[in-house]
């Protein structure tokens, strides 16, 4: 019995591009069927009202506009987009707040594979809300954090989370609302991604806002005491760092 094919479309300005990506797919991706490619913003728009697509290959910027434009007017967003993109690093952090999927040029086989592989974890997801954060975090501080979960997207404000915890390849995000938000991704890379906010990994199983600590106490590895009275381990391998960014958050 054949698989079913993902309908994809490809959109970049750069005619190589679009046949290096063409054949990239066909290689390592065989369950997608590329139906239509085009070169600009409004081919683009085009393409993808006549196809339907189901997954489309977008790149950010052309010569008559920014990717984001096709999304923006196109009829249907219950299609999956990866963005082909040479962004730097802090544009790209604002592509993972916003849990939107993205490839940095040049890409590679293997890439494609798990930008594919992830399709079918993303469908039903609301593109447009996406799309909503990323324009709010993108050239601006990182303020919003969208959370996919198995029954829908939660946007967040950073200044929301109290604290993240690990279990295996889960987190689970305790808010100020006392609302807990479970993730099935693991808190390394919540980690990364927070690391230039007020956050701090104080333990292989805790990430902390550092915004929220109100006492640290003293020990091998010791604890702190958030402001919800909340007791959490401090590790002793992670107190030294925890300390010094303690300290830098303290006189910023």
């Amino acid at each position: 019995m054949n698989e079913k094919k993902i309908k994809t479309v490809l959109i970049d300005d750069e005619k190589n591009s679009l046949i290096i990506l063409s054949k990239l797919l066909e290689k390592n991706c065989p369950q997608v069927e590329v139906v239509a490619v085009a070169q600009s913003v409004a081919e683009g728009i085009k393409v993808i009202n006549k196809n339907k697509p189901e997954l489309v290959f977008l790149d950010i910027s052309m010569p008559d506009g920014e990717g984001f434009e096709v999304l923006e007017k196109i009829n249907d967003t219950s299609l999956e987009v990866v963005f082909i993109t040479a962004y730097n690093h802090y544009a790209l952090k604002a592509f993972e707040f916003s849990a939107l999927h993205y490839l940095v040029k040049p890409v590679t086989g293997m890439q494609l594979k798990e930008a594919v592989g992830r399709f079918d974890d993303a469908k039903n997801e609301d593109l447009k809300e996406k799309i909503k954060v990323l324009n709010s975090n993108i050239n601006k501080n990182l303020d919003r954090l969208i959370l996919p979960t198995s029954s829908g997207l939660n946007i967040i404000q950073l200044d929301d989370i109290l604290r993240c915890e690990s279990s295996n390849n889960y987190t689970t995000f305790y808010l100020t609302t006392k609302k807990k938000i479970v993730v099935s991704k693991s808190i390394q890379i919540y980690e990364r991604m927070l690391s230039n906010s007020n956050f701090c990994r104080i333990h292989n199983k805790h990430l902390v806002n550092l915004k929220y600590i109100k006492k640290y106490v003293k020990g091998r590895g010791g604890y702190v005491i958030l402001t919800t009275d909340k007791q959490v381990d401090v590790s002793e391998g992670k107190k030294k760092n925890f300390l010094k960014k303690l300290s830098e958050f303290a006189v910023s």
